[in-house]
């Protein structure tokens, strides 16, 4: 009998390093991944409009259902492993998500003041929901009362400060095996890349691993509008990071 293949549900905010971490996973050799599976949906549902929006819409499954149904179906490539990157703020109010206990899910966290300059850099207007830290939250909580304990979480600055043994710690934690071809990866742009990549995907197409982390940035430092927003976030970035992974 064919072993059951092992799903793991990555969440995430904007702006974060899940496309490196996509990276890490898809230079795996029992691993396949799928890039923000739910953003075409999101988009559709939502009337948020994106840039590349048509293009993404006529690249990914608009129906939310249809897209369970492949997350759940067959792995691409017939692998063992199915990593598969979400962002928290594509799960709009209306999408199921029963789906995700049949997943190893994982949170991946970074500080609101990191993530806020970052995506002030590209995005105009900002919002809590944007960042997608309540949804994180309550995906978080959901799977505790599933699991009856708290799944992985880990931190950005971890992962950029000691990448092999943030790597290592994650991998124990979704009971799969570490290998040290999670650390370095090909420079260049993927097949399995969303159709959105030239848009938001130019600096993790230059690199080759993890990089070294910036400073954080300082509260006092940013935008104005963008402060409240780091107040609102920080309470949720304290709650989960109480959970995170220590290497």
């Amino acid at each position: 009998m064919t072993a059951e293949a092992i799903r793991i549900a990555m969440w995430s905010g904007p702006r974060n390093i899940s496309t490196a971490m996509m990276r890490s996973f898809e230079n795996r050799p029992d691993t396949s991944v799928v890039d923000e599976p739910f953003y075409a949906a999101y988009l559709a549902t939502s009337g948020v409009v994106h840039p590349m929006q048509a293009e993404v819409l006529a690249s990914q499954p608009t129906d939310w259902q249809e897209v369970v149904r492949t997350l759940l179906g067959p792995v691409p490539a017939g692998r063992a492993i199915f990593y598969q990157k979400h962002m928290t703020h594509h799960m709009l109010p209306g999408f199921g998500r029963d789906w995700a206990a049949k997943c190893r899910n994982a949170f991946l966290i970074r500080r609101p003041e990191d993530v806020l300059a970052s995506y002030g850099n590209v995005r105009e207007e900002a919002s809590l929901e944007a960042i997608g830290l309540p949804q994180q939250r309550e995906l978080f909580s959901e799977a505790c009362d599933r699991l009856g304990r708290a799944p992985p979480v880990i931190d950005t600055a971890d992962v950029l400060s000691n990448p092999h043994a943030a790597m290592t710690a994650l991998c124990a934690a979704l009971e799969i095996p570490f290998t040290e071809r999670m650390l370095s990866w090909p420079a260049g742009r993927r097949a399995s890349d969303g159709v959105w990549a030239p848009a938001w995907y130019a600096s993790v197409e230059r690199s080759t691993g993890f990089t070294t982390p910036h400073p954080p940035v300082r509260f006092e430092d940013l935008r104005d509008d963008l402060k409240p927003i780091a107040d609102e976030a920080r309470s949720i970035y304290e709650e989960l990071s109480r959970h995170k992974l220590r290497a």
